[in-house]
């Protein structure tokens, strides 16, 4: 058994059985080195900042991700703090300055005066009145640093709130941006930022955005309209083709030796043909839909079943279920698209004496499918390659015909994307693969 590409292969009818013609191998270059750990991949669940571990840095210390908001408000809070210090050290300092210098004069007198019956001379009556005005002079200190101590602090919540505020009314654009940029990050190129205000630093971080945008969108619709056009052109002489060997192969005065050659020629065209329907369907699916409808997932699942029942039959595979009822916003026949395209390469890259499962699910904002199969095991490393077109795990048998055109998992992407949805490939522990989608709910 070979190692399985988990690439898969386009639906429809596989070119198997002795008409299968080995198509050129590809040198072994063409294989991208193993790095030395295998990526995270990304949890469907989690949110941007949930997870986070802290790293290098001045706020490493901080329990949660230093935002930039975050780092406003502590820089805004922390300066009205210091200046807030200052302030009041200065007001300190000059306060008691002035309280020194409005020191009582010194009295002069001939003789003794009685102080509570005591006699003082002139002095020690000075001496009695510059202790009483420093300890009244302390005490005063004392209460205004006091008060001034806990005016501060609460001026400082105040500045910290306000900080806060005033960095989220500054970063609203940027937030605008991110967005922007995560809707185009889930193929959705159409989207621009179109961002209003004063010409500023942020504006023009926007208008740059939009337009470099707007040149990804003109080459990403180029590249498909020529893989249509091309796909297209290609289908009439592969029709034209098929029908000469078909009539070849019905003359019954046909040598044996030409028979052989019909067959193997008509296996190779009808591989062609069905690559070609692939990168078909590839360049229509990466347009989002417009036209949505309420599918029941389970049923596109069921139909997607049936069609794969036959080739699982025949491969010794057991077919597993668990469909419950869930309805999510899309066109059908991509969605049967999806389930089939999953359940054909799980059939196909699979043991013998394995097994198949498909399930279907209600989850929060929409509807899930998971297709689970047994296998040869998937290296971690691969599992961010295997959505490309053409790609083959490193060991995968590239002379088999049988396994498709290697436009399966791409399709697949291309067709969750197109819903708004995502997708995510886990390896299990025994072999094989987990293939998660979800779809927003109708």
């Amino acid at each position: 058994m070979t190692t399985p590409p988990p690439a898969g292969g386009a639906s429809g009818a596989p070119a198997g059985g002795p008409r299968a013609v080995p198509p050129r191998p590809v040198p072994p270059a063409s294989v991208p080195p193993r790095p030395a750990h295998p990526p995270r991949a990304p949890r469907l669940d989690q949110s941007p900042g949930e997870g986070y571990v802290p790293g290098d840095g001045m706020l490493a210390w901080l329990p949660f991700r230093p935002t930039i908001r975050i780092r406003l408000t502590l820089l805004y809070g922390g300066m009205f703090l210091m200046a807030g210090v200052v302030l009041l050290l200065l007001m300190y300092f000059f306060v008691r300055q002035a309280l020194h210098d409005v020191q009582p004069p010194p009295f002069r007198f001939d003789g003794d005066i009685y102080v509570n019956r005591v006699p003082m001379t002139s002095d020690q009556f000075n001496q009695l009145i510059a202790k009483s005005h420093g300890l009244e002079s302390n005490a005063a200190l004392n209460t205004l640093l006091r008060k001034s101590l806990t005016v501060l602090v609460c001026l400082a919540v105040i500045a910290f709130a306000a900080g806060y505020a005033m960095a989220g009314r500054v970063l609203r654009p940027l937030g605008r941006i991110t967005r922007t940029a995560r809707e185009v990050a889930s193929s959705d190129l159409h989207r621009r930022i179109e961002l209003d205000g004063p010409d500023d630093e942020l504006k023009e971080l926007a208008d740059t955005f939009d337009d470099m945008l707007d040149r990804l969108d003109r080459s990403f619709d180029s590249q498909r309209r020529f893989v249509a056009n091309a796909s297209h052109e290609l289908r009439t002489p592969l029709a034209i083709n098929r029908t000469l060997l078909e009539v070849q192969l019905a003359d019954p005065g046909a040598s044996p030796d030409l028979q052989q050659l019909g067959k193997t020629l008509l296996a190779t065209n009808e591989r062609s043909e069905q690559l070609v329907e692939g990168l078909l369907l590839l360049a229509r699916s990466d347009n989002e839909l417009t036209d949505r409808r309420a599918v029941e997932l389970s049923e596109v699942a069921a139909r997607a079943l049936e069609q794969t029942r036959a080739e699982a039959g025949k491969r010794e595979v057991e077919l597993r279920t668990e469909l419950n009822p869930v309805a999510v916003s899309g066109n059908g026949i991509l969605l049967e698209r999806i389930a089939l395209n999953l359940l054909q390469n799980a059939v196909r890259y699979n043991a013998a004496d394995g097994w198949v499962e498909i399930t279907t699910a209600r989850v929060p904002g929409g509807g899930e499918l998971v297709v689970s199969n047994t296998g040869p095991v998937v290296p971690g490393y691969e599992l961010e390659h295997i959505f490309e077109p053409f790609r083959r795990v490193k060991g995968a048998d590239r002379t088999r015909s049988d396994k498709g055109v290697g436009l399966g998992l791409s399709i697949v992407r291309s067709v969750v994307r197109a819903h708004g949805g995502v997708i995510e490939a886990t390896p299990r522990p025994g072999g094989g693969l987990t293939m998660r989608v979800r779809i927003p709910g109708a």
